[in-house]
């Protein structure tokens, strides 16, 4: 919530359609799975394009985007299209699909205590090795807050 919440905000003020998910840390990745297909189901009503959709996350929702991003959401029953870009926040992860992967935009600080920035910088690089269009930023300090 410390980071959702204020991100979704400027999101809707700039124009965009945001959404915040709290999630059971028992199994985060389904509760992702199942608002992103409320929300599909449930366009119209909210009012929102759900074409060319963007996953956000920071720390573990970083690594939950990444993983809708990589597999989709088959593997949770529902057959609705990967999102088009996923945006990381200080995370460490390499796991990667080299079948599909989305174009990824990640940052991280160099002294942050949650994340090793080589972690991600070797995740970024297996993904344009495959041709995946990615950007990555590590800033001097901590990401969250930019201490």
């Amino acid at each position: 919530m410390h980071d959702s919440f204020p991100h979704a905000l400027e999101l809707a003020k700039a124009g965009y359609n945001p959404f915040a998910l709290i999630y059971r840390p028992s199994d985060p990745y389904t509760d992702l799975a199942i608002a992103i297909a409320f929300i599909f189901a449930n366009s119209k009503e909210l009012e929102v394009d759900t074409t060319d959709y963007l996953l956000w996350g920071g720390s573990a929702g970083a690594r939950m985007v990444a993983k809708i991003g990589s597999y989709g959401l088959l593997p949770y029953g529902y057959d609705l299209p990967k999102p088009n870009t996923v945006i990381m926040q200080y995370t460490g992860l390499e796991d990667y699909n080299k079948a599909g992967e989305v174009q990824t935009f990640a940052c991280v600080g160099r002294n942050d205590y949650i994340a090793n920035w080589q972690v991600m910088q070797r995740r970024i690089n297996n993904l344009k090795a495959l041709g995946v269009n990615t950007e990555f930023h590590i800033y001097d300090g901590l990401v969250m807050g930019l201490v």
